[in-house]
């Protein structure tokens, strides 16, 4: 497993793993805990894997998380979505800036995003399951939305939207939810 570091947001990391393809279809590791030390994060940290299915369309995010924070590890398992982190750590070297990653179940690449990073995506596909393991069990009090479509955050999602949660439907624009993290 290969691990490189993102350029556009600090602190986030890009799992790249070596699939054993044959005629049966592939086998791929997903998590090494030795490859996650070795890339200095705590493999220990993480407390909870999710997993979400959409259809073709589907833009879930850009979500975020109050107090601490939430890192997370995020793959598509199956299908296609383009992927969108937001660095929103007002100390990072590249706060406010935005990374798109093209996450499939052929290449099972994961993205590690730091906490304080806003995050979402979009299926391409129909389904698209996305795999998340995170260092922080949920606490709904602290969930903070932004608004998909927030000039400010400048996403080209590659399809037209079909479908979001009315959560994701009501949420603020990127000026209110940075004010409701501080």
């Amino acid at each position: 497993m290969q691990v490189e570091q993102v350029a556009g947001i600090a602190g986030a990391l890009i799992f790249r793993p070596t699939p054993h393809v044959d005629e049966r279809g592939f086998f791929s590791r997903t998590f090494d805990r030795d490859v996650l030390k070795q890339a200095g994060l705590d493999p220990d940290a993480f407390v909870q894997d999710s997993i979400s299915r959409s259809r073709r369309g589907v833009v879930r995010g850009m979500h975020i998380r109050a107090g601490a924070g939430e890192a997370k590890l995020v793959r598509c398992s199956y299908g296609a979505v383009l992927d969108v982190v937001v660095d929103l750590r007002p100390d990072s070297p590249t706060y406010r800036q935005r990374e798109t990653f093209d996450l499939t179940g052929e290449n099972q690449v994961t993205v590690y995003v730091p906490a304080g990073c806003a995050h979402g995506f979009q299926a391409l596909t129909e389904p698209a399951d996305v795999s998340y393991r995170i260092d922080r069990a949920h606490d709904p009090s602290e969930d903070v939305s932004i608004r998909w479509d927030d000039p400010d955050l400048d996403i080209h999602w590659p399809l037209p939207v079909t479908l979001m949660s009315e959560r994701d439907l009501a949420a603020p624009s990127l000026a209110e939810a940075i004010a409701r993290l501080t």
